[in-house]
C-alpha cells in the first residue's frame, strides 16, 4: 500500500507498550544468541571503538542496551526507528548513553537513511527489515553494503518463507495493530545479502515460539 510507512509508524506508536511487553523487551534467546555471536566476531576484528547501526531499535531493550554495555570492544550505536513513541522510550531507557554521546537516535524510514561509505563496523536489523516490501529490502541491503567498513558485518533476520505481502489487521490483538511483512524465500534473501557484496558466514532457519520461522544471517563485507 502507498501509505505503508505511515501506517506502520501509526501501528508502532499505538502498540508500543504491548509490543515491548510481549516481544520487544523480552529476553528472546534466539536474538541474543546471534547478538553474542556478533560480539565475538567484533572482538576478534578490532580493539578500537566500534560504530554500530541498528535498524528498528524499538525501545532499546535488550539489544541496544547490550551493545552499549559491552566494553571489549567499546561500542557506539546509531539507532533508528520509524516510531517516535518507541524512540522516546529508548531515550528514557538509555538516557546516560544519549547524554555521553555513545547513543545517537534517528527517527524515520530506514530506507531514507544516508551515511558516508564505510561508516559502520556492523549493521543490525532484528525483526525490522521484514516490514519493508521485499524490493525495498534489496535496495536497502545494497546501501548497507556501502555503509559497512571492509571486514564489517551485517546481522539480520528475514522471514523464512516467500510471501510478497502478508498483512494482519489486529497484530498482537491490538485494535490499531495493522501490520505488514514481506519476504523472498530463504535462498532469495541469502542472494540479496550476497548481492550487496557480503560473504554469508551464517544462514540458519530458526522457529520462533512455534508460530513463525526466520532466516538468520551474518554477512561479512
Amino acid at each position: 500500500p502507498p501509505d505503508l510507512k505511515d501506517r506502520m509508524k501509526t501501528t508502532y506508536d499505538a502498540i508500543a507498550h504491548t509490543y515491548n511487553a510481549v516481544l520487544g523487551t523480552v529476553l528472546d534467546p534466539i536474538r541474543l544468541d546471534y547478538l553474542n555471536r556478533l560480539l565475538v566476531l567484533l572482538k576478534a576484528s578490532s580493539s578500537d571503538t566500534i560504530n554500530v547501526l541498528e535498524l528498528g531499535c524499538g525501545a532499546g531493550l535488550p539489544v541496544t542496551k547490550t551493545l552499549l554495555e559491552h566494553t571489549d570492544p567499546t561500542i557506539h550505536v546509531t539507532a533508528n526507528d520509524l516510531s517516535p513513541v518507541q524512540l522516546d522510550l529508548a531515550r528514557k531507557n538509555l538516557s546516560p548513553y544519549v547524554e555521553t554521546g555513545k547513543l545517537k537516535l534517528i527517527e524515520g524510514d530506514m530506507t531514507t537513511l544516508s551515511f558516508p561509505p564505510a561508516s559502520f563496523t556492523a549493521v543490525l536489523g532484528f525483526y525490522s527489515i521484514i516490514h519493508l516490501p521485499r524490493d525495498e529490502q534489496t535496495v536497502l541491503l545494497k546501501k548497507i553494503g556501502t555503509w559497512l567498513k571492509p571486514g564489517g558485518y551485517l546481522l539480520a533476520n528475514f522471514a523464512a518463507e516467500e510471501r510478497e505481502v502478508a498483512v494482519q489487521e489486529r497484530w498482537l490483538g491490538e485494535e490499531r495493530g495493522w501490520a505488514f511483512w514481506s519476504a523472498w524465500d530463504a535462498e532469495g534473501s541469502v542472494g540479496m545479502v550476497e548481492g550487496a557484496g557480503l560473504e554469508v558466514l551464517v544462514r540458519e532457519v530458526r522457529d520462533w515460539k512455534g508460530d513463525a520461522s526466520f532466516l538468520w544471517v551474518i554477512g561479512k563485507k
